[in-house]
């Protein structure tokens, strides 16, 4: 993570996510499923925040945008990652979620969280750094591409896939 908070120009601090960010970040996390349309889809809360990403073995790390100049200070972006494997190419970098309030776009935290989330993939010998963006969100599509960021469903041809807890469970009873 960072060994240090960044402070933009914008006055807004990059650090470290701290145990007790974790009601603004589950507050962004419900921001974003309602920008992606799938409020309904957010199953985790504050405590599962504290308890995945603050025990003895986190299971995330996460990066927040502070805007110290609010009273109190108020936290308004998120990055949230975690480490992977690869089997072909080793230890590799997930990035689950970037989200920054509407009000505090274009101020170069977007941009801060990638530049930062692609040092820690450099300085934690990552070989890469994978994260999903939606087909309709052609902006962050644009953004991720200009950051050297590769469409792999375009260019490779992988595709996505998810198998729910539930489908499973269900999938689990029919092989009995």
């Amino acid at each position: 993570m960072l060994k240090q908070p960044i402070v933009l120009e914008s006055k807004i601090i990059i650090r470290n996510a701290v145990e007790t960010d974790c009601d603004d970040i589950m507050r962004l996390i419900n921001e974003l499923a309602i920008f992606e349309k799938a409020p309904e889809q957010v199953r985790i809360n504050s405590e599962t925040l504290k308890r995945d990403g603050f025990g003895e073995h986190p299971l995330y790390s996460c990066l927040v945008a502070e805007d110290p100049t609010c009273s109190p200070s108020r936290v308004v972006g998120m990055c949230l990652m975690f480490n992977v494997y690869s089997t072909w190419e080793g230890k590799s970098l997930h990035l689950e979620d970037l989200y920054v309030e509407i009000d505090y776009r274009q101020r170069g935290i977007g941009k801060a969280f990638f530049s930062t989330t692609y040092q820690i993939a450099i300085d934690t010998n990552c070989a890469r750094l994978n994260f999903n963006v939606l087909d309709w969100n052609t902006v962050a599509l644009d953004f991720y591409k200009s950051k050297g960021a590769i469409d792999l469903t375009e260019k490779e041809g992988w595709h996505g896939l998810r198998v729910t807890r539930d489908e499973m469970i269900n999938q689990l009873n029919k092989n009995k």
